[in-house]
This record gives C-alpha cells, sequence and structure tokens, in this order.
C-alpha cells in the first residue's frame, strides 16, 4: 500500500524532504512532516519483513535527520524572533497565547526546566510558540538549546517509533500508517493540554 510513496522512500532523497519538512513546519505548521517521518518508518518496517521490496530509510538515520532539522528549525525561529524588532514585538503582544508561552517559559527556563519545550515539541504549532517566544523574549540560548535538542529527539524518537512498530505489527500498510498517525495526535492533543493550562503561581512569603 506504500507503493505510492516507493520512489520517495526507496531513495536517499527521504532523508531531504524530511529535513526540509521538519525544518520549516516551524513557520508552517500545517506541513504533514510528521505524516511524512511515520509514513517512511511504517515502509522500513516494511522492508524488514520483506512486504516492501525496495530499500527505505534507515530508522537511526531517519530519527537523527528528524531530530536534527527539528533543532535547527528551532534556532532559526528564535534568532528571527530576538532580531525581530518592533513589528514583531507589536505582534506578540496581541497574541495571548504568544504572551503567555512568553511568560511561561521565562519562568520555566529560569528556574533550570524546559519541560515546556519538550511538551510543546509535541503540540500543534507549539514549537512555533515556544520557539518564537524564547527569541523575542532574549532567553539565553544555553537555556533554550538543550531542551530544543530533547525535544528534537523526543518527537523523532516516537514518530519513528510509532512507524516502525505499527508496520511491524500491522505490515506496511496504510492502516498502520493511519493508526500511528492517531497516537501522534493524542500525544500532540495531550500537550496542547498541557500548554493551555495556568502556569502555577507562587505561594506567597507573607507571614
Amino acid at each position: 500500500m506504500l507503493e505510492s510513496m516507493g520512489s520517495l522512500t526507496g531513495s536517499p532523497w527521504i532523508y531531504a524532504a524530511v529535513a526540509v519538512s521538519v525544518l520549516l513546519d516551524v513557520f508552517l505548521p500545517v506541513l504533514p512532516s510528521g505524516v511524512l517521518v511515520i509514513t517512511a518508518a511504517t515502509a522500513a518496517a516494511g522492508s524488514a519483513t520483506g512486504a516492501v521490496p525496495h530499500a527505505v530509510p534507515d530508522i537511526l538515520m531517519l530519527t537523527l535527520c528528524a531530530a536534527t532539522a527539528s533543532v535547527l528549525g528551532d534556532l532559526v525561529a528564535y534568532r528571527l524572533a530576538w532580531r525581530g524588532g518592533e513589528r514583531l514585538d507589536r505582534a506578540i503582544a496581541r497574541s495571548r497565547r504568544l504572551t503567555s508561552a512568553q511568560e511561561r517559559l521565562g519562568v520555566a527556563l529560569s528556574r533550570g526546566g524546559g519541560a515546556l519545550v519538550v511538551v510543546a515539541r509535541f503540540a500543534p504549532a507549539g514549537r512555533s510558540v515556544v520557539s518564537l517566544g524564547a527569541g523575542a523574549a532574549h532567553r539565553r540560548v544555553r537555556e533554550f538549546l538543550p531542551w530544543s535538542m530533547l525535544a528534537g529527539l523526543a518527537w523523532a524518537g516516537y514518530s519513528v517509533a510509532l512507524g516502525y512498530f505499527g508496520g511491524q505489527w500491522l505490515g506496511a500498510t496504510w492502516l498502520a500508517t493511519g493508526v500511528s498517525f492517531a497516537a501522534l495526535f493524542v500525544a500532540g492533543a495531550g500537550a496542547a493540554y498541557l500548554m493551555r493550562r495556568p502556569a502555577p503561581q507562587e505561594s506567597g512569603t507573607g507571614a
């Protein structure tokens, strides 16, 4: 069932397609980067079982490609927001979502905990919100980058694992791809819920 994508998944160009899609979806969240990663990993499972005859991506290379592109995209958005100037500042000020994320991210990073960056990577457009918010708030790169790397690796590893093991269990079919994508969607919905939760309030120190 994956033959319609065989020419892509069966060539080294799949790595370029994954890299470009993942890198750009920080600016264009509608790009189907997750679907592409899952489809390639499902095809890899098909090759391992003999269901797909042609060569397909190496699982480790696919994971590293997607993770690296994710981090690079985050850094591009971060740097653009850092240098954004007044126009971007006004756009962020008009967006309640961006303003809230910027405040919560600043608190999280200043405390040495950037789990919000990891959670946001799974939420629809969450990666964009956090990367732009970190740059606009002029957070230090050493505060943001390690968490971006962890987020990219977690997302890439989860997406590849969904596609690969889904293909192992259900075969290299569109059913396996669909089930895997549904699991990615559920993770994204959960991440979006966590991002929408109000930040915990500081406890008072009064007498």
